[in-house]
């Protein structure tokens, strides 16, 4: 965590309101709604500190995100805290607490001595139905008179779209859960099913041929070079397996870090040369990245798989209107993008189309026979 930059004065109106809220609304990951609703509160309300707690099921909080308090503020505050006192109140009473002062509450008890100084104090719980999904607290309100009953309304609403935004933050990491359960099940069976059995298969021949090394030296080098042919097809699924893989860490590392792992392991596992390059690309919306990888996913599988090239080069690169283009180019045998329309076979061409069309991009294939191809999706960023 960083130390939060100079305070340059509240937002004021409808405007900043709408601003906070939009912001809410359009994280996924839980962490990225936390602090977005942290940072947030504390703006709008005018307040030196703010926290958000998230309780687990163990008397503490699973997640504690703060502003306001720098980043070795907070290695000397130490560990997360219990949910007891004002803390414990929010959580298990569900109403808000409003205190002129907060250390002459008789619950005020367990703070760190490292802990800043507080003194008014404003805290809501964050609600979904009869369920308490956390706690946000604001402290020392800047200004003379303390938090008052308009900014008591403003966290209300806040906490409400926090709930809203939490419950979907959850949602969505619920489902990307099991996307990757499942992903590991369709690669599981694929395994088991290709390259297993050419394993099994394999180890047969092999006995075979150690067999007849001595009664029947022709046919144990027929059986050798069958050996020779079933490793060969067993290494050609194990290496299809590995390019279906599709990386879970877009949201961790984001689409930078993902697409330089991704191309390292399809480098190491294909004897096509596989490259990535990277020019001055950071953060784009989270559709427009998902849409990005996916693309290159796909390119990437229909090069290594079908072009019969030597070398991929993989190129993220920033666009002077601030967004990103995307370059896949493989030195295969290329194909006349008309005449695989015309034969129905689209190597993907069509999802790929649909994935850049979806987050405002284009996508153009550029490819002959001989010459091979280039796939190209850029989009505007945002």
């Amino acid at each position: 965590m960083t130390a939060s930059p100079p305070h340059g004065g509240p937002p004021s109106g409808l405007a900043a309101v709408s601003t906070a809220l939009l912001a809410m609304s359009r994280r996924l990951e839980v962490r990225d709604v936390l602090r977005t609703i942290v940072v947030s509160a504390r703006e709008l309300l005018d307040a030196e500190y703010a926290a958000l707690g998230v309780p687990d099921d163990h008397g503490g909080f699973a997640q504690f995100v703060v502003d306001g308090i720098s980043a070795e503020q907070w290695r000397l505050i130490g560990p997360l805290p219990r949910q007891h006192g004002i803390l414990a109140a929010m959580l298990h009473e569900g109403g808000p607490e409003r205190l002129a002062d907060v250390r002459k509450d008789p619950r005020f008890e367990g703070w760190p001595a490292a802990h800043p100084e507080m003194s008014d104090f404003l805290g809501m719980p964050v609600r979904d139905g009869e369920e308490t999904l956390g706690a946000l607290f604001l402290a020392n309100k800047r200004g003379p008179h303390g938090f008052s009953d308009e900014d008591q309304e403003l966290l209300s609403l806040l906490a409400q779209h926090a709930a809203i935004a939490l419950t979907n933050a959850h949602l969505y990491e619920r489902s990307r859960e099991l996307t990757i359960a499942e992903e590991r099940s369709r690669l599981a069976h694929e395994l088991h099913d290709a390259v297993s059995q050419k394993l099994f298969s394999l180890r047969l021949t092999a006995q075979a041929a150690a067999a007849l090394v001595d009664r029947d030296p022709a046919r144990a080098k027929d059986e050798l070079q069958q050996v020779a042919a079933l490793a060969a097809e067993a290494a050609d699924e194990l290496r299809a397996a590995v390019t279906e893989l599709r990386p879970a860490a877009l949201d961790e590392d984001g689409l930078v870090a993902t697409l330089r792992t991704h191309v390292h392991v399809l480098d190491r596992a294909h004897t096509a040369h596989v490259t990535f390059t990277c020019d001055g690309v950071r953060a784009l919306p989270a559709t427009q990245e998902e849409a990005l990888l996916r693309v290159a996913q796909e390119a990437l599988h229909n090069a290594l798989r079908h072009s019969g090239g030597d070398r991929v080069d993989v190129t993220l690169a920033r666009t002077p209107a601030g967004g990103a283009v995307l370059e896949v180019v493989d030195t295969g045998k290329g194909f006349d993008p008309r005449t695989v329309r015309r034969a129905g076979r689209h190597l993907g061409l069509v999802s790929m189309r649909d994935r850049a069309s979806g987050v405002g991009g284009r996508l153009t294939v550029h490819s002959e026979p001989g010459r091979g191809t280039t796939i190209e999706m850029e989009v505007p960023g945002g």
